[in-house]
């Protein structure tokens, strides 16, 4: 039940999030879908390279595509009920998909007895690189390189995770919740990690 309930967070929260990028880029609705089926599953389908999972168990997962799309589709359809609020509620969306995402990603590396450098990895990828791919895709500096401490919460996850081997629903969804807490502050007060140009400019 957990795992599923991650499943529809994060996949909801970014098909949003892809849906609404590729709409500020003026993409037509063939471009709204695909960034949002690339948001919602590219970083799932990185991680199961990684971790030895076939990329084709994407594939089983007919009834998530279909809510993606469906998303897309009502961004799309009815932008004035989300674009003129995305500014409010977009972080909250794209907290709740780093963070289900990035829970997901650990309990499947650690699921198979995988090492803390892989739960670790297939955190941060399951969390971020389809926001990654989105925003190369439609033209932009993504955000996780460059501002704002993002990737560094999925890594807490799974250090939370490897550490307490937690599976009790309970548990996790209180991760969930301090996790996206977690990334709200950041954004708002935002917090960032060192950076520095060549030249120490």
């Amino acid at each position: 039940m957990s795992w599923d309930l991650l499943n529809i967070i994060g996949t909801v929260a970014f098909a949003m999030s892809g849906a609404i990028v590729a709409m500020e880029e003026k993409y037509d609705l063939f471009g709204v879908w695909l960034l949002a089926l690339i948001t919602a599953f590219g970083g799932g389908a990185i991680r199961n390279l990684l971790i030895g999972v076939p990329v084709s168990a994407l594939w089983s997962q007919g009834g998530l595509f279909l809510i993606a799309i469906l998303v897309a589709l009502l961004i799309f359809v009815l932008p004035q009920l989300f674009l003129p609020h995305w500014s409010r509620w977009g972080v909250l969306a794209d907290a709740l998909g780093l963070s289900a995402f990035a829970i997901q990603g650990a309990l499947m590396a650690s699921a198979k007895g995988l090492p803390l450098s892989a739960t670790i990895s297939a955190a941060v990828l399951t969390g971020v690189g389809g926001g990654v791919i989105r925003d190369l895709l439609a033209g932009r500096k993504p955000l996780v390189l460059h501002k704002e401490i993002y990737a560094m919460w999925a890594v807490m996850a799974a250090l939370v995770i490897d550490r307490f081997q937690l599976t009790n629903p309970l548990h996790l969804f209180t991760l969930l919740g301090l996790i996206t807490i977690l990334r709200m502050l950041s954004y708002y007060y935002e917090w960032n990690l060192p950076a520095r140009r060549l030249g120490g400019e």
